[in-house]
């Protein structure tokens, strides 16, 4: 039901005359890249003038998973008050990178007309998602082309095997996984948040039993909870 709450909302949005999907690249853009198409935010309004933060969906970098890996969390975001963009993005890892880091020099640009705070917004993803959030967290929008804007204060990534990082400065970060995940060790995303501290990143790690990949908002699971106490540490972190 969670899945399909996200729909109902931008439903129910556009039909309010509200604008739900932001183009990211010019129409003269996409006329000259086909690829570019279906690029865009989706946008799950919170409080005006409230901070920000973009979900990025899995889908092993050969779709976008968003309707179940990113909008409800970025539903449940805007419920809280916080305003919440889901990114449509090209498969691939380096283009869903370029495209993260164009998305974020949009909100930048027109963030008076959206009306959010840009000041320490979060990235959150999950699996391929949490990947990009974690590189873009990492390295920056300006890195795979974007602006020189600010990195973001906080990531939040699920069940990913991304153990990469930047030794010159990483945003705090907060990681959580199933210990019977066959796609995304659990130990691999330890050693990740353990070399973050290592840092003195703020860092807060959680390891479920017994769930596998892709357990969403964790509802009626051992992972509940997850998300509150992943948005009371982008709080913290802010």
């Amino acid at each position: 039901m969670r899945t399909f709450s996200g729909i109902f909302y931008l439903k129910t949005r556009a039909a309010g005359g509200q604008t739900i999907f932001y183009d990211i690249y010019t129409d003269e853009e996409k006329a000259a890249d086909p690829s570019l198409d279906d690029t865009g935010l989706f946008f799950f309004r919170g409080n005006d003038g409230a901070p920000f933060a973009v979900t990025c969906a899995g889908g092993g970098w050969a779709y976008v998973a968003a309707m179940h890996d990113s909008f409800p969390h970025a539903l449940e975001l805007s419920k809280r008050g916080y305003n919440a963009f889901a990114i449509i993005y090209r498969p691939g890892a380096q283009t869903a990178y370029r495209d993260l880091a164009r998305a974020l020099s949009f909100i930048f640009e027109n963030a008076d007309k959206l009306g959010v705070d840009t000041d320490g917004y979060s990235l959150w993803g999950g699996s391929a998602g949490a990947r990009m959030a974690a590189e873009l967290g990492s390295y920056g929008v300006a890195a795979y082309g974007g602006d020189d804007i600010p990195k973001s204060s906080a990531v939040v990534m699920q069940y990913t095997g991304y153990g990469g990082y930047n030794p010159e400065g990483e945003p705090a970060t907060f990681a959580c996984v199933g210990d019977s995940d066959g796609i995304a060790s659990w130990r691999t995303m330890r050693r990740r948040i353990e070399a973050l501290d290592a840092m003195g990143v703020p860092t807060e790690f959680h390891v479920y039993p017994g769930l596998g990949h892709g357990f969403g908002l964790g509802t009626g699971t051992v992972a509940e909870g997850w998300f509150n106490l992943a948005v009371d540490f982008w709080e913290r972190n802010r």
